[in-house]
């Protein structure tokens, strides 16, 4: 009896101790989704197409300076001075690249959700609760690997806007680093509310039908392509509930100095100071990442 109870306490000792930890496997969890996509870059070269061909196409053909030159009398300091007044800068290409960084981040962190269900359909998800890490760690792995993969996407296309000819003069390092930190918030936010929209789906065609209900809507009804004060009143007031709007303001003001005393002095606004736009980035994806983990407590089970 003494050699069984010792046999058991050597057993025991000799057992080695679970990892406790809310961050334990999330690194594992976001690197198998990361794998996934670095090792299909067809994946990365279809997400490219959408915005190069907005920058590209329509960024090009909708040139102002054309439709004002057309004009007698028309010169090009009047010229540039309403373009400076309408977009906060003298090229609509420059105000629309800024725009098509949010485009990526948006169309990206909305399929962040795809992945929860393709993982339910394949029997991973069952898998992964099997094991000791935690549910948020599962929530969040499916948010990082979507905010890597946004921001990877986001820097290629600035780089390709910066080679069609957007303006660059307000360019640094620290506007550059503000910018994707901009954008970290913003999709960390947009990618937890997805996964959170998809916790409990197995059905992909309900998913993509969440998507395309939700992606077009928080696209136009931001400052994304158009400056507010040109759209109706009832339509500015929704835009100023769209945290798109804010990550686009932001970016602008950053990189295209759109919030300079020449902007404003030639009547451009923005929507609001670049402090206010980092809070309300930072709340909307603070709330919004809480709010996914509590739900993956509550509706992640086998």
């Amino acid at each position: 009896m003494a050699q069984q109870e010792r046999a058991r306490e050597k057993a025991f000792r000799a057992a080695p101790n679970l990892n406790k930890s809310p961050l334990h496997g999330l690194w594992a969890l976001t690197n198998r989704d990361l794998i996934k996509w670095y090792k299909n870059p067809i994946q990365l070269i279809i997400s490219l197409v959408q915005p190069i061909v907005w920058l590209g196409l329509f960024g090009k053909a909708f040139n102002i300076a054309a439709l004002f030159t057309s004009q007698p009398g028309v010169t090009q300091a009047e010229i540039a001075a309403v373009d400076l007044g309408t977009f906060g800068t003298t090229s609509y290409f420059s105000y629309l690249a800024a725009g098509m960084l949010a485009f990526i981040i948006l169309f990206t962190a909305a399929f962040a959700g795809m992945s929860v269900v393709w993982d339910r359909r394949f029997g991973f998800m069952n898998k992964a609760m099997s094991t000791p890490v935690g549910r948020g760690a599962i929530v969040t792995g499916k948010v990082l690997q979507s905010v890597v993969r946004s921001l990877i996407q986001a820097a290629i296309v600035l780089a390709i806007a910066v080679a069609l000819g957007m303006d660059t003069a307000n360019f640094s390092v620290f506007a550059i680093a503000g910018t994707f930190v901009m954008l970290f918030l913003m999709t960390f936010g947009l990618s937890s509310l997805f996964v959170m929209l998809a916790l409990r789906s197995s059905d992909w065609q309900t998913q993509m039908a969440i998507i395309n209900l939700l992606n077009l809507p928080l696209l136009f009804t931001s400052n994304a392509m158009l400056p507010v004060k040109i759209m109706p009143a009832w339509l500015q007031t929704v835009v100023r509930f769209n945290p798109v709007s804010y990550a686009v303001d932001g970016v602008r003001q950053m990189l295209l100095g759109s919030g300079s005393a020449a902007a404003a002095a030639a009547g451009y606004s923005v929507l609001a100071p670049l402090w206010v736009d980092f809070a309300v980035l930072a709340a909307f994806a603070a709330v919004l990442s809480v709010l996914g983990i509590i739900l993956s407590w509550r509706l992640l089970s086998k």
